[in-house]
């Protein structure tokens, strides 16, 4: 059996979004899962864009996520290589030079749409002879087109099942600009043939550029990978994501505290007929994964779903993982296992500590109802100051409900209200050996 081997090939153009991690984790699930190879591939043969910074941050996502990857490559440094695979192409006929401006080719695809006929480039440039294009290129930088079998180019697709295209509805697919600039088509063919890649897993939006690369691949002598298109993300109420993935790149979901699990979790399953579950590790998750569970439908991705999984995986984890951030905090060593204990149940974020531990260090400003203002001054004034023992919260209670009759909610909670400016957080009768500072008696 060969052994499978995935990419993914992100362009150092920007940061890695929600959509990119989409497409990652997918390929290096099912490379991790067999057994096989998952190499990164950097899409920066567009120099003016593709950004040091941008590099390095990918690394850092996937580095933090932790998707590691077997090997590293740059299409900026096979240049020569894609440069002797168009010359293979222009050798064997499927290769031709076109001199059409964006001008022009508007215009065309204008008037074979108010002929009601698809736009589909009309191969002009074919019936150009030597004179012309020598007159052509005097005049302007030729780019080069592959000329595609009009044939129907079917495969079967690992999530949309059987697909057939008619090549003869596909334009000519634009390799190489004017400028000289080598396209994703072209370079990402050639590498997945010299790389080995056997199977490639990206999104629907790439359907139609399969079915011309599947052509390519053949032209160039190689097998074609097995191909899977994912279906798209939208917004929690349908929306294209698009416009707002601004917002959603990786480290700024890392920055709001997102964890890796969480986002691991919902990602891996997503879309898929297999509910979303916390899962702590890389093996856990590829496992259970199966790309035949996924739909072709738009996949709703909402980030409010990242929370409670955030929340579970943070609350999961023992003293020792977060020992480090609890000190950074200033947390005494002798109470920080028990501060962790307490704590833990009451935090979404990692950052959402450093509140509890104000309230412990510096006290809180109490909350008094009008009606119970009486009440809390009595039980004030029964309380002793710190430090306390583990039984000081059921004594300070016990003692206020004899001296006022109170008893139940309306003896707890403006108790709770007092001491922390909450009516929600940790089990009092733990967190109170914890305060270091309370009201004054009054």
């Amino acid at each position: 059996m060969t052994s499978i081997v995935t990419r993914f090939a992100p362009s150092p153009t920007g940061f890695l979004h929600i959509g990119n991690l989409r497409t990652a984790l997918f390929n290096y699930l099912i490379a991790r899962k067999s057994g096989g190879a998952f190499v990164l591939r950097l899409d920066d043969t567009d120099a003016e864009r593709s950004k040091q910074e941008y590099i390095d941050a990918i690394q850092d996502d996937l580095d933090w996520l932790g998707l590691g990857w077997d090997r590293i490559e740059q299409q900026s440094k096979r240049l020569d290589r894609y440069a002797e695979a168009a010359d293979k192409l222009r050798a064997d006929g499927r290769f031709y030079e076109c001199f059409e401006t964006p001008t022009e080719l508007d215009l065309k695809r204008k008037k074979q749409l108010n002929m009601g006929r698809p736009p589909v480039y009309d191969r002009a440039a074919l019936g150009l002879d030597d004179a012309a294009r020598v007159r052509l290129r005097a005049e302007r930088e030729g780019y080069w087109r592959f000329l595609l079998d009009q044939t129907r180019i079917e495969w079967n697709d690992g999530i949309l099942g059987p697909l057939s295209i008619d090549a003869a509805s596909v334009s000519d697919p634009v390799l190489i600009r004017a400028d000289g600039q080598v396209l994703y088509t072209l370079a990402s063919v050639v590498d997945d043939v010299d790389m080995g890649i056997t199977h490639v897993v990206r999104g629907s939006d790439h359907v139609t550029n399969t079915a011309t690369q599947i052509q390519i691949i053949e032209a160039l002598g190689a097998t074609p990978p097995d191909f899977a298109h994912h279906s798209l993300l939208t917004g929690a109420q349908g929306e294209a994501l698009s416009k707002r993935l601004g917002t959603l790149s990786l480290r700024d979901l890392r920055a709001q505290g997102v964890t890796p699990a969480a986002l691991l979790s919902l990602m891996a399953r997503l879309g898929s007929s297999q509910p979303v579950e916390l899962h702590l590790s890389l093996d856990e998750i590829a496992e259970g994964f199966d790309l035949g569970e996924f739909g072709a439908a738009p996949t709703r991705f909402d980030t409010e779903d990242l929370w409670p999984l955030t929340r579970a995986e943070l609350q999961a984890r023992p003293y020792e993982a977060v020992a480090e951030n609890i000190a950074a905090l200033g947390v005494p060593e002798a109470i920080a296992p028990q501060f962790w204990e307490v704590a833990r149940e009451n935090i979404t974020r990692m950052d959402d500590l450093a509140s509890w531990w104000a309230l412990c260090r510096d006290g809180a400003t109490p909350e008094i109802a009008p009606e119970d203002a009486e009440f809390v001054e009595k039980a004030l004034k029964l309380l002793p100051p710190p430090p306390y023992g583990p039984g000081a919260w059921k004594d300070w209670t016990d003692a206020v409900k004899s001296e006022t009759g109170r008893k139940g909610k309306a003896l707890f909670m403006p108790l709770r209200k007092a001491l922390t400016g909450q009516a929600h957080g940790p089990d009092m009768a733990a967190l109170m050996p914890l305060l270091q500072k309370v009201p004054a008696r009054g």
